[in-house]
């Protein structure tokens, strides 16, 4: 760190990213991408504005917020595209959170959170999951700070009904309840229905992982108009031009190919009970999932080995250095072939190790 880095900087500790190693080819199971290319509609669309990038893409996105907006069933002015859905995330700490307005969110949960907490500085609060990894509710219905609640969790991927979230909404009036929806289209039941009821609801959706677009950056934001606005405010205070207009003619694409991504999603959801199957009939531990993942022990290994024999084979998983979860890997769901090669493997591990 520099001389002139800041109080800020001093204290701050970076989310840190899934391993993108390059010594080896790998099966690559750790970041949640998605094993399909993005649709073909997607591809040509961006394409086709490849020839214009000396001009700046359109700064409101007024067509990709129309036909996301369609697509969810809410008037466009509820919408607010963003670069992928961290950049969302940023936002609702800055325009929700203060000195006087706390953040709160699980102890076990997506990493960005205290990320932006510490970043914008904002005080915080973790909320212990239960034993069993659900969320309390009560804790959560006891609150005077800006809730942020990833739904289905990561990286446990257990589910919340939206009955729940309702429960959250109607406990904490004064305060917004923001929903990370990234994994909702695996199985998760979501919440942008309740939009027009609660205008304390700020859901967020990603197009990474149901949608093949990782690589492309592009996220969404789901809340009464006047929230949507306040957002605005940040995002035309710090990066007007946030989406770039591949991205966004991408994400048209994608939108206009919308039976591409539940067929899609319905193989990830298969593959993923496979897994789970195969995981269990090893004697693995695995949380019940509703995402594109599954997060397993086994009770003889600990999970660190587990993923440095793992690794040393070819199969990259993502491990956690938490104590509460350090026995646990989260695992990606890929092609059939993938999870064929990684139950053959984890096979081999626990007989060499018996």
């Amino acid at each position: 760190m520099s001389r002139f880095a800041g109080k800020t900087l001093e204290n701050l500790m970076p989310y840190t990213p899934g391993e993108q190693p390059r010594d080896m080819q790998y099966i690559k199971l750790n970041t949640n991408e998605s094993p399909f290319p993005p649709s073909g509609k997607a591809q040509a669309a961006a394409a086709s504005v490849a020839a214009r990038l000396q001009l700046y893409p359109d700064p409101t996105c007024r067509a990709l917020h129309e036909a996301y907006a369609a697509s969810v069933g809410v008037p466009a002015d509820c919408v607010l595209a963003t670069n992928g859905s961290d950049e969302i995330l940023n936002f609702a700490f800055m325009a929700f959170c203060d000195e006087n307005t706390p953040a709160a969110f699980a102890d076990i949960t997506y990493g960005f959170y205290e990320v932006f907490a510490q970043l914008n500085r904002v005080p915080y609060r973790k909320i212990p999951l239960n034993e069993d990894f659900t969320l309390p509710i009560e804790a959560f219905c006891k609150n005077d700070a800006t809730l942020f609640i990833a739904n289905p969790n990561a990286p446990t991927g257990i589910a919340l009904p939206a009955s729940e979230i309702e429960r959250i909404l109607q406990a904490n009036p004064d305060r917004v309840v923001l929903v990370d929806e990234a994994y909702v289209d695996f199985g998760g039941e979501s919440c942008i229905p309740l939009v027009a009821q609660y205008d304390n609801l700020l859901v967020t959706q990603t197009f990474s992982k149901s949608r093949s677009m990782a690589g492309a950056r592009l996220g969404f934001g789901v809340g009464n108009p006047a929230l949507i606005a306040d957002l605005n405010i940040i995002k035309y205070s710090t990066n007007p031009y946030n989406i770039n207009s591949m991205t966004m003619a991408a994400g048209l694409g994608v939108l206009a190919d919308e039976s591409y991504t539940r067929a899609n999603c319905e193989t990830v959801i298969e593959n993923r009970e496979y897994l789970a199957a195969e995981l269990a009939r090893m004697g693995f531990i695995v949380l019940p999932s509703r995402t594109n993942f599954v997060f397993a022990k086994h009770p003889r290994m600990d999970g660190e080995e587990i993923y440095r024999y793992l690794r040393e084979r070819g199969i990259l998983v993502r491990h956690f250095t938490s104590p509460r979860i350090a026995d646990y890997n989260r695992i990606t769901i890929g092609a059939r072939a993938d999870m064929e090669t990684l139950v053959n493997t984890l096979q081999k591990i626990l007989e060499e190790t018996t």
